[in-house]
């Protein structure tokens, strides 16, 4: 294989990518029942820091029906229970150079396992068709095949997708179904996390509740806000998270009342909540994620 990319760039995805699976499987080796879902986020993202890496996004712990998008604030009481089938993502950088990652996790039982395996073929699929110029649909169509194959349906509006230096979604999306306006193909030294989600329920996601994830919208809006201290609170999350997304739980030593001062520039639209992603069908879903590289022939995977 050979690399469209400098040296030293290659470096850090690769250093990124080692650290997040490290992360990854340390996490997944904590759920356990009756373990607190927020022990395991801190105890995640500690690992990631003292491994000399940053955090991209925060780590996301989202249990049966919930596809994505969760992460436990700062007093959260929840913890796993057995039976429970558990998403989770995260994800590292190095001075901006980004891996995203996921697995799932059953707690206690294994009625879920041929679900797990269908999101982890469907991802073998996908990395097996990755290259320069693939055709996104076909590769989407492949994948579907191949959970179906299994019993189970792809979730047809969750997506793969590409990563840039701080910008976790960079543009170009990668579908678990076949999408034919999807026209953009991969080129070589394009870094891409490819995540397909399987379930036993309708195959589609509607936005929930609140997930406690936040990203800082366009600084420009702030410059038509009269409210001082709010345009203060966005210029200190503007320096403190960049264009990456954090989590309520990162802004509780940053300000005091962090939770209404977050209300507060959603309301303004200074900062963006992310949903929960929820299966319509309030089937279980599972996911498995891994960043790749693109060479001249095909895919590294980085994680």
């Amino acid at each position: 294989m050979r690399y469209i990319m400098d040296d030293e760039i290659y470096g850090k995805y690769k250093l990124a990518g080692k650290i997040a699976a490290q992360a990854r499987n340390y996490g997944a080796g904590l759920i356990k029942p009756g373990v607190k879902l927020l022990d395991v986020a801190n105890k995640i993202e500690e690992k990631i820091l003292k491994n000399n890496a940053c955090i991209s996004f925060p780590v996301n712990i989202s249990i049966n029906e919930i596809a994505a998008h969760y992460s436990p604030d700062h007093n959260d009481t929840l913890t796993f229970k057995k039976g429970d089938v558990v998403k989770l993502d995260v994800g590292t950088h190095i001075d901006g150079y980004i891996a995203d990652t996921a697995t799932t996790v059953e707690v206690g039982t294994k009625k879920y396992e041929k679900m797990i395996k269908a999101a982890s073929s469907g991802l073998d699929t996908a990395i097996e068709m990755m290259k320069p110029g693939t055709d996104l649909s076909n590769l989407g169509k492949a994948v579907q095949k191949t959970i179906n194959k299994h019993g189970f349906k792809p979730i047809d509006n969750l997506t793969g997708h590409s990563l840039k230096r701080y910008v976790l979604h960079a543009g170009l999306s990668v579908p678990s179904v076949p999408d034919r306006l999807n026209k953009s193909k991969p080129k070589a030294g394009d870094v891409i996390a490819i995540e397909p989600f399987a379930t036993d329920g309708v195959g589609h996601v509607l936005s929930g509740k609140a997930s406690n994830i936040y990203l800082c919208s366009s600084s420009l809006k702030a410059k038509f806000v009269r409210d001082s201290r709010a345009k203060l609170a966005h210029n200190k999350m503007i320096k403190k998270f960049n264009t990456l997304p954090f989590a309520e739980r990162w802004t509780k030593d940053l300000f005091e009342n962090n939770e209404t001062i977050l209300r507060r520039l959603t309301f303004l639209g200074l900062i963006k909540h992310y949903p929960q992603l929820i299966e319509s069908g309030k089937g279980v879903v599972t996911q498995k994620e891994h960043t790749v590289i693109i060479t001249d022939d095909g895919c590294e995977v980085t994680t």
